[in-house]
């Protein structure tokens, strides 16, 4: 958790079984511990203590401070094939009755030709800087929050490639599937606040679709495919977007949502002295995407709402305050049970999921930047979001847009 200093401590990870306490949060006046001590940071690296040594162009010596950061633009991009419920079910024994009273979800978007997840994510992360007016050069720090890249390695530095920024910002993957945004907007406020970094782009993309089994009923109505992306921004103020989060991962729920590596398999040789031969190995890939529905939905139904309610004690205000709540679109039941919850009216709750379905990682920024567009997000309003997923992960965040 966040100490006085502005850095972080290893919290004790929390169990399914166990109560959940409320942990971190950020203030407007920086890092702020449990204790409620808060502590401006400002410390200077020894490049920058140089003058003139490395041009900015060539480097950059970050200084760690203690700055408020605010949600500036916003993106979103989803390929051009939809696949409907009815044309789902000529492939898988379904319809569209069957998948909307279950899901709420009526189409969803699919990546094909020659689109790819860096496209996605580089054309919603183009739409983020021309609302935020930033130039690519200006950016200095991009999120990619994916658990489904194009490259194993990861897919920051490619969309760093096709943004045209021609300072090498540093460019890395944040893997937490649906609860990836959220991690990364929390991942953001500490390198702008601990860092001393500027420009930050978070975008959530992933294409499920290709992890999905298309012939499994129980999952494959659920998924697709899509982008999103916000500009984050440092202010010299000590206002802030992120006004308070709560971050939690429970591996011994792993069983209940996984695409886990399949075993290698290996030539059953003998060597001379009697021994299974285990090398080399033969080539190794990962399953479909496994789910226990019941159990997902029970985790989420319980652990969403308190993980909620942690983010508002910290950030010190009421769910009355609540202008929107924006949870990860995976099923409009459970949308339906948080809201309930936490007592906010529907009509409160964001939801494109009858649209896309769940594109893990993109669904929050996606929803986020259609009501943004749309005028029903405005300058002020505060938000409540939250992602849960395999991990199991989950956490939330009170944000405040513009």
């Amino acid at each position: 958790m966040a100490n006085a200093s502005g850095f972080f401590t290893t919290p004790s990870v929390p169990s399914l079984r166990r109560k959940i306490q409320p942990s971190i949060a950020i203030f407007g006046s920086g890092f702020r511990s449990p204790e409620g001590i808060s502590r401006r940071v400002v410390f200077c690296s020894s490049a920058e203590k140089q003058a003139g040594a490395t041009s900015s162009s060539e480097s950059r010596a970050p200084r760690l401070v203690s700055k408020g950061c605010k949600l500036i633009g916003c993106g979103s991009a989803v390929p051009s094939l939809k696949i409907s419920n009815d044309e789902l079910s000529k492939i898988v024994d379904t319809n569209d009755e069957w998948i909307s009273v279950r899901t709420g979800i009526r189409n969803r978007r699919v990546i094909s030709g020659k689109e790819s997840l860096t496209l996605l994510a580089s054309e919603a992360a183009k739409k983020a800087l021309e609302m935020a007016q930033v130039d690519a050069d200006d950016v200095d720090l991009i999120l990619m929050c994916t658990s489904t890249p194009d490259d194993l390695f990861g897919g920051a530095p490619q969309v760093q490639k096709a943004l045209g920024c021609k300072k090498y910002p540093l460019s890395y993957d944040i893997t937490a599937a649906c609860s990836g945004f959220v991690l990364g907007l929390v991942s953001a406020a500490c390198h702008i606040r601990g860092g001393g970094f500027k420009n930050v782009l978070v975008i959530g993309a992933d294409a499920l679709s290709r992890i999905v089994d298309w012939s499994d009923r129980g999952t494959c109505i659920l998924f697709g495919d899509a982008a999103g992306a916000v500009l984050i921004q440092a202010t010299d103020t000590e206002e802030d977007f992120l006004l308070g989060f709560d971050v939690h991962s429970d591996g011994d729920g792993n069983r209940h949502l996984n695409a886990a590596l399949k075993g290698n398999e290996t030539d059953s040789e003998l060597g001379s002295n009697g021994s299974v031969l285990d090398f080399p190995p033969r080539r190794s890939s990962y399953s479909c995407v496994q789910m226990n529905g019941k159990e997902v939905f029970r985790f989420a139904c319980r652990f969403v709402p308190q993980s909620i309610e942690n983010s508002l004690a910290n950030a010190g205000i009421p769910a009355s305050s609540i202008d929107w709540l924006l949870l990860h679109q995976a099923n409009q039941r459970i949308l339906d049970a948080v809201s309930s919850r936490l007592e906010i009216p529907s009509e409160q709750v964001i939801s494109n999921l009858a649209n896309y379905g769940n594109t893990s990682a993109a669904s929050i920024p996606l929803a986020l930047d259609e009501s943004v567009r749309s005028g029903k997000v405005r300058p002020g309003h505060t938000i409540a979001a939250a992602g849960f997923g395999a991990g199991l992960t989950w956490g939330s965040a009170i944000l405040r847009w513009g």
